[in-house]
């Protein structure tokens, strides 16, 4: 886990279900300033007894003590998920204070916000925040079905008919985001926060409207892929190691379980300080991370080890630890 330089403790207050896989946590936190909308906590989670961390955005406006939250029960994830489903009210979390990596920007400008399943939970403030203010804003939210999506009340008081809604059950398909950004003003700005197909179509599609890169803001939850998480092999001949992934735990973790240290911070993909050269890939990579460039990805030489992994097979890296000297700082500033 990496060095964090402040931890608060919180008491989660309350438990709800915001929908059948969704579960809300109100904390009571020693907080008392205004979150941003877009910002993010970082909670330490126990998984096999070991502490790890995972980063939850923050739900709706923030003020006060109380603190919201929202984790997507997930039984095939690396193990975040199910130990904090597995909370009661009344127990205390290791937190860090919110920061902001995704902030809205309020400038006088129109809005699209875009959505995917758990994705929708930054967006929730968001809403609130320019449909409050008079802002122009619009809402594209895509799920499962409209019972799996949660805060769907919440965002249809902040934005009414300004809210459409796709689901996979119903007619219509997914949003066609190319047709709803050649529809925005030329000054527009979008923010979107899904799985990582959604963003890589959102990127695609901006890039081909011809859209400045800076007016299109984006965030992933964490380790969504487009393969199912699946066992896969490691190799770091240089350092003589060969060690096996398990579908539950990232390659980053593996690593620094075997001996092999990669400096790390966002741990969602964002930050790039883990990307490691890929020598060789026998299968398929699978490229979880919004740090590369999809060219980058397509000529398959790095890979950010915190989120991306294989589908499977056999991937040989060249790590940066030499493996003759201590490479852990003193200190590390997240």
């Amino acid at each position: 886990m990496r060095y964090v330089d402040h931890w608060d403790t919180v008491v989660v207050a309350a438990i709800r279900d915001a929908a059948p896989q969704v579960r809300e946590l109100t904390l009571e936190t020693p907080w008392t300033g205004p979150h941003t909308p877009g910002a993010h906590i970082d909670v330490e989670v126990l998984i096999d007894g070991r502490p790890d961390m995972r980063s939850y955005s923050l739900v709706g406006e923030g003020g006060g003590a109380l603190r919201r939250i929202a984790v997507k029960g997930e039984p095939r994830s690396r193990g975040g998920s199910r130990y904090m489903w597995s909370l009661q009210p009344g127990a205390r979390l290791k937190v860090t204070p919110p920061t902001n990596s995704f902030e809205l920007s309020l400038e006088p400008a129109p809005y699209l916000l875009v959505a995917g399943g758990i994705g929708v939970t930054p967006m929730v403030g968001m809403a609130s925040v320019l449909g409050r203010r008079g802002a122009e804003v619009a809402m594209l939210y895509a799920g499962r079905s409209r019972g799996e999506m949660a805060y769907l009340d919440e965002l249809g008081a902040a934005l009414g008919r300004r809210l459409a809604v796709f689901a996979d059950d119903e007619a219509g398909g997914p949003p066609d985001l190319a047709a709803a950004f050649a529809a925005l003003a030329p000054d527009a700005q979008a923010y979107v926060c899904g799985p990582v197909p959604m963003l890589d179509s959102a990127r695609a599609a901006w890039a081909a409207a011809g859209r400045p890169a800076t007016r299109l803001r984006f965030e992933t939850f964490g380790s969504s892929g487009r393969y199912p998480n699946a066992a896969f092999t490691v190799r770091a001949p240089r350092l003589g190691v060969e060690i096996e992934v398990p579908e539950t735990r990232s390659m980053l973790d593996a690593l620094a379980e075997a001996g092999v240290e990669v400096l790390a911070d966002c741990r969602r993909g964002e930050c790039g300080l883990c990307a490691l050269d890929v020598v060789a890939a026998d299968g398929v990579i699978d490229h979880r991370d919004v740090f590369l460039s999809e060219g980058q990805r397509d000529e398959g030489r790095k890979i950010c080890a915190c989120v991306s992994r294989m589908a499977g097979g056999v991937i040989t890296i060249e790590p940066p630890w030499r493996g003759d000297v201590s490479t852990t700082p003193s200190k590390v500033f997240g």
